[in-house]
């Protein structure tokens, strides 16, 4: 009998261990029990500059679509002969990292996390949907991280949604309401980042410019004569500034192993049409030396005719966005300067359209380390670049395009928008003769989420690189 209780003893002595090592086990002793809002801003910084500069949705897919870079082997993307599992980068890591850590911070109480925090994540949140939405179209928003299946909502609502976030974002925002810390971006400065809310309203007025004037032009005032401001210097762009490997740019660690990407032949030949002189800074010349002058790839070639340009006698981008610490600019005093020109001249605020645009390529120019006054000059009294009143769209869209060199996702959907320069698709692209107008969704909305799918492409079109969004009128 004695042995009997023994045995029982042992056996639920060893039930009990074998729990506690499994709970151990399951344990992951890297990650904290209770996240720290400073962690996850710093996070949520660097993931999402690495999202918005690295391979999958810049230069392997919107840098190609607008033409700033070109392959020079694996053409397939520049030809477009891509699939539903091309685009998921920006899907996964915006919804599943980017939207639920800073949901996290937002739904933290205030002793976790004061209301700063809460307005620096909301602006992230909303720069984050609102790279989505500008990629895909419709979207899940607001149900997006509440359930497993998320509804879709359609483009209007989501940047009509993001506006409103946006406003509170702001009402958030105040130098009184405590210190923020671990951020790399801005170093905790409120007043930056009360900026950077209204430059992003500003952005959306126009996106919606062509479908909702009204709406856009309440927008662009609303933005311009907040107290706080839009950008008013190179000192204001939102940019996370990388260091060394392995916390190196994207662009840099890829060329260390890869040397796949060449600057556009559509880019080279604007510069060298217009003489400018971004050109040293967004490309190298070639390494054969008995070339000596700067040479793009040819955009959309099949895999031989590209390689037959030759490696050593094409140019590859400036070293400038090639180095470990370059910086992943995501929205610059440039664009914030053209869009203050496009609002004026649609009438939506009072200014100087032509003043405004002329400032935004000297703020471009700036950015680039281009700074000497009588080059500026002569490069804005030249015929071809002088802003023109009766077809604004051409001047800012083509000078915007120029500026926005590395920022594929914006410079992608600037183009969509304005129309501007006229793109040619390549020799042996695989859409009828026609560019990309979107990405296409992940295979696995499909499958995981698929009642929602169908109701939203029911609404916006088929699910195709070809069909227009929303805001994409034209």
């Amino acid at each position: 009998m004695l042995k009997k209780i023994l045995y029982t003893t042992l056996f639920a002595f060893t039930l009990t261990s074998c729990s506690d090592t499994l709970d151990d086990i399951n344990k992951n002793p890297n990650a904290t029990e209770t996240p720290l809002a400073p962690y996850l801003l710093t996070g949520t910084l660097k993931q999402g500059a690495d999202l918005y500069w690295g391979s999958t949705n810049n230069f392997d897919s919107s840098l190609l679509f607008v033409q700033h870079w070109a392959k020079i082997q694996y053409t397939e993307p520049d030809r477009y002969d891509v699939s539903n599992t091309s685009f998921t980068t920006l899907w996964n890591t915006g919804y599943a990292t980017l939207i639920t850590d800073l949901n996290t911070i937002i739904n933290f109480p205030q002793e976790q996390a004061n209301s700063n925090y809460k307005g620096i994540a909301l602006t992230l949140r909303s720069w984050t949907f609102l790279l989505l939405t500008d990629a895909y179209g419709s979207i899940p928003y607001k149900e997006a991280g509440l359930k497993v299946t998320p509804a879709y909502n359609t483009q209007k609502e989501v940047y009509t949604g993001l506006l409103e976030d946006l406003k509170q974002a702001q009402s958030l925002l105040n130098t009184a309401n405590g210190a923020v810390t671990g951020d790399l971006s801005y170093q905790g400065d409120i007043l930056k980042w009360k900026k950077l809310v209204n430059s992003l309203r500003l952005r959306i007025a126009l996106r919606i410019s062509d479908k909702e004037p009204a709406l856009a032009k309440q927008a662009a005032i609303e933005a311009t004569s907040d107290a706080a401001g839009v950008f008013s210097s190179n000192n204001d762009t939102f940019k996370f500034t990388y260091t060394s490997s392995p916390q190196q740019n994207p662009a840099s660690a890829w060329f260390e192993t890869r040397d796949d990407y060449r600057i556009s032949k559509t880019m080279v030949d604007k510069l060298n049409e217009l003489s400018d002189p971004r050109l040293p800074v967004y490309a190298q010349l070639p390494s054969d030396a008995s070339v000596g002058k700067y040479v793009g790839g040819a955009n959309g070639l099949s895999n031989s005719d590209a390689n037959s340009q030759g490696f050593a006698k094409t140019s590859k981008p400036g070293t400038y966005f090639l180095t470990s610490s370059s910086p992943a600019v995501i929205v610059s005093y440039s664009e914030v300067l053209f869009n203050l020109s496009e609002a004026v001249a649609r009438g939506y605020i009072s200014g100087d359209a032509e003043q405004l645009y002329k400032n935004a390529i000297a703020a471009s120019f700036n950015q680039f380390g281009i700074t000497n006054a009588t080059v500026i000059t002569n490069y804005l009294n030249q015929a071809s670049v002088k802003y023109d009143a009766t077809n604004y769209a051409k001047s800012i869209g083509t000078q915007k395009w120029i500026a926005f060199y590395g920022q594929g996702l914006d410079a992608f959907a600037e183009w969509r928008r304005l129309d501007y320069p006229v793109l040619t698709a390549g020799p042996a692209t695989v859409l009828d003769g026609k560019l990309p107008s979107r990405f296409f969704y992940p295979g696995t909305e499909q499958s995981l989420n698929g009642n929602s799918y169908q109701a939203a492409i029911a609404i916006q079109g088929k699910d195709l690189l070809t069909t227009k969004l929303w805001f994409d009128v034209k």
